[in-house]
């Protein structure tokens, strides 16, 4: 089993296990490795050190619960961005200067932007903050 330190094109970093390198060669190629939080399939491999068990023996850590709890509030602030915004999809750099601009009423909105958008946003002095949200809550927060 090989262990990799995975990276999207959005700087989002994250585990893969594979079966062999040929495997993640492979997957790598047909573009079968996606990013867990945006869904990108630009993926890199990232440097990483070699995992070793050289005893058979294992540390157990325990972190009473504490992942889990910031893991179910993370998932309470996602449920109520979602509930509190319109979902504008792709347009979202657009409509973020229509309201910006008094084109139309001011609401809160959520969607897709590529760096360079929220730059160019950004340099109009539109605020906007990146939530990257994985592909699954944004689809039901149930």
């Amino acid at each position: 089993m090989k262990v990799y330190d995975l990276c999207c094109e959005l700087e989002h970093r994250f585990e893969g296990w594979f079966a062999s390198e040929d495997d993640f060669l492979t997957q790598s190629s047909q573009d079968l490795i996606a990013c867990p939080l945006c869904g990108n399939h630009q993926i890199k491999r990232l440097p990483s050190s070699p995992r070793l068990n050289l005893s058979g023996a294992t540390a157990r850590v325990s972190d009473n619960g504490a992942a889990a709890r910031l893991q179910e509030q993370l998932l309470e602030y996602a449920r109520k961005v979602v509930a509190n915004t319109v979902d504008v999809g792709n347009q979202f750099a657009e409509e973020a200067r229509r309201i910006h601009y008094k084109e139309v009423p001011e609401q809160a909105i959520r969607g897709v932007a590529t760096a360079e958008e929220c730059t160019a946003l950004a340099e109009e002095g539109i605020d906007v903050m990146a939530l990257p949200l994985p592909v699954p809550v944004k689809q039901t927060l149930q």
